[in-house]
């Protein structure tokens, strides 16, 4: 999500220069920096940022020079002697200074400007559009590094699984053992079919068959998204709270200390998908 991105153009006796920041951020969140008679274009920006960058916190700033007589606001001599004025009763210091401190004060400048020609707004945005392109670019390579790291991760949660596979029948015997050790140390008759019937039941309830099942399909489904051009960050996201909710269930079911170790294994690369997910669209 992260990017920079900065470009200049030259229009009629104007020196245009846009910078454009973006950080992670859950949604669109545009921070609009322009020149006053630029103001009239922000609810425009805004939508053509939001349409091309999608996510982030879009820091942008327009910058405007002008290079000949012509300017887009004039100074309002009456304001900024009345200012000068005050400023002089107020305390001592020189003219130059007062006359700074009073440039500074609101209204000092009037816009005289109130419309922009169509061939400027075209200048201003293909510039805009140029600058996205740039941005777009840092996206992609910090984008192929994440898909990297994400796919290791995946894989490793993978070879976790297929751990877990294995040790599965282990562990069900396991259990059955630690049953029938239980019984005879309490040294009492039981009856065979009832013991047999009560172990099915009990050992049901310890199955992780569908959770084996659904966990593998979500990695699956989570590594088909990631191959998508359109963004994909907060259907990842909801894809990694679903493999989380199995991981978690395996480990409920466990039973099992080395089991255990695993699913914390599975976790802990799951937490890592999930930090990584902040960056991703």
């Amino acid at each position: 999500m992260t990017g920079f991105g900065k470009k200049e153009a030259q229009y009629e006796d104007k020196h245009i220069r846009i910078e454009v920041r973006s950080l992670n951020s859950k949604s669109a969140d545009i921070n609009l920096r322009t020149p006053a008679y630029l103001r009239e274009l922000d609810p425009e920006l805004r939508k053509r940022l939001s349409q091309k960058m999608y996510r982030g916190k879009i820091d942008v700033n327009i910058y405007v020079e002008f290079n000949g007589e012509a300017a887009p606001s004039s100074i309002n001599t009456g304001v900024v002697k009345a200012y000068m004025a005050q400023l002089e009763q107020i305390g001592t210091s020189t003219e130059s200074e007062r006359m700074a401190l009073a440039m500074r004060l609101p209204d000092t400048l009037s816009s005289e400007k109130e419309t922009l020609s169509e061939a400027e707004k075209k200048t201003l945005f293909s510039l805009l559009d140029a600058v996205i392109t740039d941005i777009e670019g840092f996206r992609k390579d910090e984008g192929t590094e994440l898909g990297k790291d994400l796919q290791l991760r995946l894989d490793l949660i993978e070879s976790h699984l297929q751990s877990v596979i294995q040790i599965d029948p282990e562990r069900h015997q396991k259990i059955k053992e630690k049953l029938h050790t239980a019984l005879e140390e309490l040294k009492v008759e039981i009856d065979a079919n009832r013991f047999e019937q009560e172990l099915i039941f009990y050992l049901e309830k310890f199955d992780i068959t569908e959770e084996k099942v659904r966990l593998q399909n979500h990695l699956s489904y989570f590594k088909e998204v990631m191959e998508n051009e359109f963004p994909n960050g907060k259907k990842l996201g909801f894809i990694a709270q679903e493999i989380g909710r199995e991981v978690n269930t395996i480990g409920s079911k466990a039973n099992h200390a080395e089991l255990q170790k695993i699913v914390v294994q599975m976790k802990d690369e799951l937490e890592k998908i999930k930090e990584q997910l902040l960056n991703v669209l």
